[in-house]
């Protein structure tokens, strides 16, 4: 037996499955999760996109209302991910058809491959500081391209080893950021960074600050079920995620935010989403940091996709979980030398809303109120059963996401609006969406809600 074989044979034996699973985590574990999971050097970066666009003490409060905002739709569909014991794109089957849910999959590993150029670009950024400030040489699209190797390689070899030494870097992360805050706040005052003045250049208003906020929150409810179904119970789900979350959020947005206002107030350019403009100030400890908390973020990001892909359809695998895991690495390789992606990621986050502000909305609608609360074992199905609708897709769902994802374009772009784009977006969809379904949920029965690994449990069993 080849080496390629037997590793094939044991990555396809230890791989994680679309199948429902009985949560144990607590709320303290869960919590844990969600605050790693979002200390990242993305989320981090995010803040130093306000200002000096936006006055300091603004984008404070813009960061604090969005975060909660974008947390209620984080919970609520990791919630449903507690009660069922499935991720969040084998939930997607619900609202859209066991076929028709391959379109928010399909959006969920571009999005991810977007993620992972963009944390990759910015780890290999950080490496190439630390290595110039060493020995003087400089290529930071080569450490990107051998940075992104490495999380390819973790991804396939070591993913369960990450996930256990990621909550030890969230603690590190913390210290640093602790470190960081104490710094700018005892060289200049509070007072002094609220004082900044506006730069209308930078082409950054409230509404859009509370749009990004929002939409990273969005960006990170498509792994909300994949995390919360290992929760013991929906309050361990709800509040750990909800407090993991926003906590990690507005700590390291309002530390972006205050990092880049440190350079301003220092005389230094305030160059947005570039790790080197807050690292050189503060030193080598925060290059460090990034770099590890991404590889092992993006690790994850990784290996996202490729379970997504072989996923995609319920039932028996179609594709095997190493040869979709080359392609995918190479893909994601070669893309973290796109550079010019970086000065495209307010863009990039604008196009997350808009592709699945309407899902959420969607998912949020369709199990709680039009399936009253409960999905059945057909929702594990290759074909037929309630969640085949029409050929396998549900069209009201499809109509419903293409009207949310339309009109947050046009709300963004061409007709703002005082709430900004991803509101009224998700607003829309969830309301035309109920219209839609009013006769399916006229005709749905309400049944107990039944943990589906129970429920696959039972048939396997009869089986």
């Amino acid at each position: 037996m080849s080496l390629y074989t037997r590793l094939e044979r044991r990555l396809e034996e230890n791989s994680d499955d679309a199948g429902p699973v009985r949560g144990t985590f607590g709320l303290r574990r869960i919590g844990m999760i969600w605050l790693a999971a979002n200390l990242v050097v993305t989320t981090l970066l995010t803040g130093t996109l306000f200002v000096p666009g936006v006055d300091y003490g603004l984008v404070v409060l813009l960061i604090i209302l969005g975060t909660i905002l974008g947390a209620a739709v984080l919970v609520t569909v990791g919630n449903i991910g507690t009660r069922t014991g499935l991720p969040t794109m084998a939930l997607t089957r619900g609202p859209f058809g066991t076929r028709g849910s391959l379109l928010p999959v399909a959006a969920n590993v571009i999005i991810l491959m977007g993620w992972s150029w963009v944390q990759a670009m910015l780890a290999g950024i950080a490496l190439d500081f630390l290595v110039a400030s060493v020995t003087g040489f400089s290529a930071p699209v080569l450490f990107a391209v051998v940075c992104q190797t490495i999380v390819v390689i973790l991804a396939i070899f070591g993913h369960e080893g990450i996930a256990k030494v990621e909550p030890w870097l969230a603690v590190l992360m913390l210290a640093i950021m602790a470190y960081i805050f104490i710094v700018a706040f005892t060289t200049f005052a509070p007072a002094e960074y609220a004082a900044i003045p506006v730069d209308d250049a930078i082409g950054y208003t409230p509404i859009l600050v509370l749009d990004v906020v929002i939409a990273t929150a969005i960006s990170w409810t498509v792994l909300s079920a994949d995390f919360n179904r290992f929760a013991r119970s929906s309050r361990a789900g709800v509040i750990g995620s909800g407090v993991g979350y926003s906590l990690s959020t507005i700590l390291a947005m309002v530390l972006g935010a205050t990092a880049i206002g440190y350079v301003v107030l220092s005389g230094g350019e305030a160059i947005p989403f570039d790790p080197v403009t807050i690292v050189t100030p503060f030193g080598a400890p925060l290059a460090i940091v990034i770099f590890l908390s991404v590889m092992a973020t993006n690790t994850m990001v990784v290996y996202g996709m490729v379970t997504t892909i072989v996923n995609a359809i319920p039932g028996r695998k179609k594709l095997k979980f190493l040869p979709t895991a080359l392609i995918v690495g190479v893909i994601s390789i070669i893309g973290s030398t796109f550079f010019g992606l970086l000065n495209q990621f307010t863009a990039f986050l604008v196009t997350i809303g808009a592709l699945f502000a309407p899902v959420f909305a969607i998912m949020i609608a369709d199990y709680y109120i039009v399936k009253r609360g409960a999905y059945t074992a057909d929702i594990l199905r290759q074909r037929d059963g309630r969640y085949w609708y029409l050929g396998g897709v549900n069209w009201a769902a499809i109509a419903a996401w293409a009207v949310g994802a339309v009109g947050a374009y046009l709300w963004t772009y061409v007709w703002p609006t005082p709430v900004g784009a991803t509101i009224p977006s998700f607003a829309v969809t969830f309301v035309l969406y109920l219209l839609l379904s009013l006769r399916e949920r006229s005709g749905t029965e309400r049944v107990a809600s039944v943990h589906l690994a129970d429920a696959a449990e039972t048939r396997t069993s009869n089986a």
